[in-house]
C-alpha cells in the first residue's frame, strides 16, 4: 500500500501557531487576532475563527492559509 499525505499522521498544532494567507501574505497571529475588521479578540485560535471568516486584505478562506514556522 502507498502512503499518502491523508495516511500521515501530523501532531496538532499549538493553539498559539500563527498562520499566513498564501494569496496575499496576510498573517493571522492568535495573540493580537483579527480586532479591525472581524473582530476577533486577541487570544482566539486559527481553529476557533468562525467558519465565514476569509482573509482580511484578500477574502481568501481559511483553507488558503499555511502555518508559519515558529521564530
Amino acid at each position: 500500500m502507498q502512503m499518502t499525505e491523508r495516511h500521515i499522521q501530523h501532531p496538532p498544532l499549538a493553539a498559539d501557531a500563527r498562520r499566513e494567507c498564501k494569496i496575499c501574505w496576510q498573517v493571522y497571529d492568535p495573540a493580537v487576532g483579527d480586532p479591525l475588521v472581524w473582530q476577533i479578540p486577541p487570544g482566539t485560535p486559527f481553529a476557533d475563527l468562525p467558519v465565514h471568516w476569509t482573509c482580511p486584505n484578500c477574502s481568501a478562506t481559511k483553507d488558503q492559509f499555511l502555518v508559519l514556522p515558529d521564530e
